[in-house]
């Protein structure tokens, strides 16, 4: 099932994720089958949404990776939450495409590496559409430009997720059009030496939002060899 949530508060997304993870929780722990070995139905989610500003950290994160005071935040009108996903700190952000699948991992391969590699792949290849050289940095979750040259490497997508009963939630934020005097104020994912980057940046130019998530989602479909469905709304 996919919906484009358009533009959302963190908190709102993050509540909606955490109903759709524990719908299919409690699925799991009640479900009923005649057939032993028979799935469970549980239903699967790609959520693409864009947040107002905001900085959220992950639960190994740390805070003095935030590198301006509370009142400096505020006054740039900067949410900030503390989340359950994995990873440290990042932004969100207009301009940028965040992606919250939320999959039963069970139904595809219980092994959250690949998982992750998988997201990357997503990117990697929507990246590629654009003539952008998406690439995995040796111990670090994303999709990188040129990640094995000293001084060059920058990151644009980032990547963090929780997982229950093989459940995801949370997922990737890939930098389209996003300010990134926003990650100024941070060190991004906990990382210090290295770079941020967009799509707009590297191409000199803004790129059609709309178009990058269709691209996207095609992506996303061969990856994990799914068909993306728009919800049924009830009508009156």
């Amino acid at each position: 099932m996919f919906e484009d949530l358009g533009r959302m508060d963190y908190q709102q997304a993050w509540t909606l994720q955490e109903h759709l993870l524990q719908q299919n929780v409690q699925i799991k722990l009640n479900g009923k089958t005649e057939v032993v070995d028979e799935p469970l139905p549980t239903m699967h989610h790609l959520l693409f949404v864009e947040h107002p500003p905001v900085y959220t950290l992950g639960k190994s994160g740390h805070e003095e990776n935030i590198l301006i005071t509370e009142s400096e935040r505020l006054q740039r009108n900067i949410a900030y939450f503390k989340t359950n996903r994995g990873g440290d700190i990042t932004f969100h952000g207009p301009g940028q495409l965040v992606g919250y699948p939320i999959l039963d991992l069970e139904k595809f391969y219980t092994d959250i590496s690949k998982y992750l590699r998988n997201l990357e792949q997503v990117v990697i290849d929507c990246l590629a559409a654009y003539g952008i050289k998406g690439a995995r940095s040796a111990g670090e979750t994303g999709v990188w430009l040129d990640p094995d040259i000293k001084g060059r490497e920058r990151k644009i997508c980032a990547m963090g997720v929780r997982c229950s009963r093989w459940i995801t939630m949370h997922g990737f934020a890939l930098n389209v059009n996003t300010d990134l005097s926003y990650f100024g104020h941070i060190v991004p994912c906990g990382i210090a030496d290295k770079q941020v980057t967009s799509m707009a940046a590297e191409l000199g130019a803004d790129v059609d939002m709309e178009a990058v998530k269709l691209t996207l989602k095609n992506c996303f479909q061969q990856v994990f060899n799914a068909e993306l469905v728009l919800p049924v709304r009830e009508t009156s």
